[in-house]
């Protein structure tokens, strides 16, 4: 881990911006101590960072349990109630994981996953520009369509308009141009910007911004627009902080199925950033699902026993991880430490970061999410594809995460349905000792993205110096899930030695560069 903290050093400082507000937003938004958002943030970074398999995942609390946790503690009799169920759903999740449930991870189409990113991006985008504009009546993390300040993200960003602030806005344009000229120009000049990563400098210059503007009638920042972490006054203030569970409410029903509720939800979000992640991934790495399943657990235990909200892994701190140049998962960990350093020894530093320039370090995240051109890509995949994904999208940004991600399965199912009426499918593997291991895979008439995690499995399974034969005679109907497996396995294939005959109508190929390129050549059927 410790060989790429040159990489690993920098994108936990950006990792480290992105979590802070949304910790203690998604605590406002969640109706629960400010506190307990930075707990669930640092448990997150350090204990299930170092338990995860995931390279580049990040886990903190989670914006899609805000309002589940919010109803909770109102139904339960208070946050220490609440906390029993947190840690009871963390004994739940390890129960998941010892039961290999992370398998279900593998059956969400990719279609649904690339909207969920999208639509990730799209909503990050919406929320962050009230904020840009230093217009902060709804908390960072509050991702919902319907937002708890009774508006919605359209009427938020409407309202905007009668309540900037110049000063907020002048240093969040400052900070975006100060991302921008460092992600398009600089640190292709020299290596001493990739070390000193853009959203260190913009938070700098921002602080510096607050100081030198605070007499100033028009350009000074409130403290309502400025990032507020508790500042105790001495140690004991400080412990008196955490919150430990009533275990005497332990027998009520409503804990259990709030504890359930928490489980199920977290587990799930989890496994669909699992995914995502997997697939942003640069590197291609497969995240163990239920030894996932596992760290979250534990972490949402320890979690719940000092007083800290529900943790799952997320995507929005993820992909900031993979685009600020993450390799390994000592960046999460240092995350973790940096928000507990942070908020131990300089708390009042923090209280001067304006949250406008940390949504011009969302805004940029949300960008990359997505891009204009995913969605020309998506439409020239074909109605299949193209459909499941725009469904999730809209899902996403007019309802919240679960239910838009709920539709596009819906949708995707429907497709596959379709095609399942018309052709049958099914995997066979023939194994043939000669020498060297080899291995003939035959395809079926019909694959689809149900298919996945077998297939997934089977080339996991392959030892190196192996000799696969692929056949795809008879497939008239190749999911672009399922390509996109051959495609990254080709690249694990190189590490392993192991070489590849893909015999198809069109002849014969060994080793081929690209199997999309391959299959996109493909005749269509009828």
């Amino acid at each position: 881990m410790f060989k790429n903290l040159k990489n690993d050093l920098p994108a936990s400082i950006v990792v480290f911006f992105v979590a802070l507000p949304l910790c203690l937003g998604i605590a406002l938004a969640s109706g629960a101590p400010l506190f307990s958002g930075l707990i669930a943030g640092i448990v997150g970074g350090i204990i299930v960072g170092a338990l995860s398999g995931s390279k580049i995942g990040v886990s903190g609390p989670a914006a899609g349990l805000a309002a589940i946790v919010l109803s909770s503690i109102a139904a339960l009799g208070g946050y220490q109630n609440f906390l029993v169920a947190v840690v009871l759903g963390g004994i739940i999740q390890l129960l998941f994981g010892i039961l290999k449930a992370g398998i279900i991870g593998y059956y969400f189409p990719s279609s649904v996953i690339k909207g969920m990113l999208t639509g990730i991006g799209i909503i990050i985008i919406l929320k962050q520009i009230p904020h840009f504009f230093g217009y902060d009546a709804d908390p960072e993390g509050d991702f919902a369509f319907f937002q708890m300040d009774g508006e919605n993200t359209f009427s938020e960003i409407i309202n905007t308009i009668n309540f900037i602030s110049p000063g907020a806005t002048l240093i969040a344009i400052i900070g975006l141009g100060i991302l921008i000229l460092w992600d398009q120009v600089l640190t292709k000049k020299a290596k001493i910007f990739q070390l000193i990563q853009g959203p260190l400098v913009a938070v700098v210059v921002g602080i510096l911004f607050y100081i030198f503007t605070q007499n100033q009638e028009t350009l000074a920042i409130s403290k309502e627009h400025l990032v507020s972490v508790p500042i105790p006054g001495d140690l004991s203030s400080f412990l008196g902080q955490f919150s430990f569970p009533n275990f005497t409410v332990i027998g009520q029903t409503d804990v259990w199925v709030t504890a359930f509720t928490i489980a199920l939800v977290a587990s799930l979000e989890t496994l669909l950033c699992v995914e995502a992640t997997d697939k942003l991934d640069p590197e291609k790495h497969v995240t163990p699902t239920n030894r996932e399943l596992l760290a979250q657990g534990t972490g949402n235990i320890i979690s719940g026993m000092i007083g800290g909200l529900p943790i799952t892994q997320v995507i929005v701190r993820s992909s900031a991880n993979i685009q600020s140049g993450g390799k390994t998962k000592m960046s999460a960990i240092i995350h973790g430490f940096l928000l507990l350093i942070s908020v131990v020894l300089i708390p009042r530093l923090l209280n001067m970061i304006p949250l406008s320039v940390l949504a011009s370090v969302l805004l940029l995240v949300g960008y990359k999410l997505a891009k204009p051109s995913l969605f020309k890509k998506m439409y020239t995949l074909g109605w299949k594809q193209f459909l499941p994904f725009t469904v999730t999208v809209v899902g996403i940004v007019f309802t919240d995460l679960l239910i838009g991600i709920g539709l596009g399965l819906l949708v995707g199912i429907g497709v596959i349905l379709i095609k399942s009426y018309q052709n049958s499918h099914f995997l066979h593997i023939e194994n043939v000792d000669d020498g060297r291991h080899r291995v003939k895979m035959t395809l079926a008439e019909e694959v689809t993205f149900f298919n996945k995690g077998a297939i997934l499995k089977e080339l996991d399974r392959l030892p190196e110096e192996t000799y696969l034969t692929l056949d795809v005679r008879k497939t008239r109907y190749l999911d672009n899930d399922i390509i996109e497996i051959l495609e990254d396995f080709s690249e694990k294939a190189k590490n392993k030695n192991i070489d590849i005959k893909l015999i198809s109508e069109r002849g014969i190929i060994e080793n081929p560069d690209s199997f999309i390129q391959f299959f996109k050549l493909r005749p269509k059927t009828t």
